[in-house]
């Protein structure tokens, strides 16, 4: 597969998986479809939600990269070694991006939802992080590996669930772009070198 075709075809990939990043961040705002949490964030809401991981990360900072990496694989101005030079750039954007939104799923998972539960018996229930746990003291111990804990949370209803999937998702969607913005690094290292291989008329 010649260059411009390869990077005409991650860019085409790259989007799907941004509009999935961004949906993905933007429903964790309403954790088990519940407005509440909006009007109360910094209460009711993790912190990894509000930093707009798939939102900025694994979403703008891939979308705008692949619109010119799919630029590069058409017959054009960015068909050529500086066009291939430039989606260096833009990729190594999207690689910036996918890591950000990555790793903030990735905490935001492993030290699980801000939800409403009682921590002692007998007592008010507050709103907290009863799974919270260090990213170095990750081991079998946690909520993640033990379904039956997800119970702990009252309030919202199915939180555990929802932060879960959504959070996974936006692990999938930024790896495969993380991976993707990185083969374009090489693809438009070739390009830039090699030439686009695209047949001119």
């Amino acid at each position: 597969m010649c260059t411009g075709k390869c990077a005409k075809f991650i860019g085409i990939a790259l989007y799907p998986l941004s509009i999935v990043s961004i949906v993905c961040n933007l429903i964790l705002l309403f954790p088990g479809w519940e407005t509440d949490p909006v009007k109360n964030p910094e209460q009711q809401m993790t912190p990894e939600v509000l930093y707009l991981g798939g939102v900025i990360g694994g979403g703008i900072l891939v979308l705008i990269p692949a619109i010119h990496i799919q630029a590069t694989g058409r017959e054009g101005c960015c068909n050529n070694r500086c066009g291939m030079f430039l989606s260096i750039i833009f990729a190594a954007i999207g690689v910036a991006g996918s890591l950000y939104g990555f790793a903030v799923s990735i905490v935001g998972m492993v030290k699980g939802p801000q939800c409403q539960y009682s921590p002692f018996l007998n007592v008010v229930n507050v709103w907290g992080r009863p799974f919270n746990s260090e990213l170095e003291n990750f081991n079998e111990n946690n909520y993640l590996f033990h379904r039956d804990m997800w119970a702990k949370c009252l309030k919202p209803e199915g939180v555990v669930e929802f932060n879960v999937i959504l959070f996974s998702m936006v692990i999938a969607s930024t790896g495969i772009s993380l991976i993707l913005c990185t083969i374009q690094m090489l693809n438009g290292l070739f390009g830039c070198l090699c030439g686009t291989c695209r047949n001119k008329e």
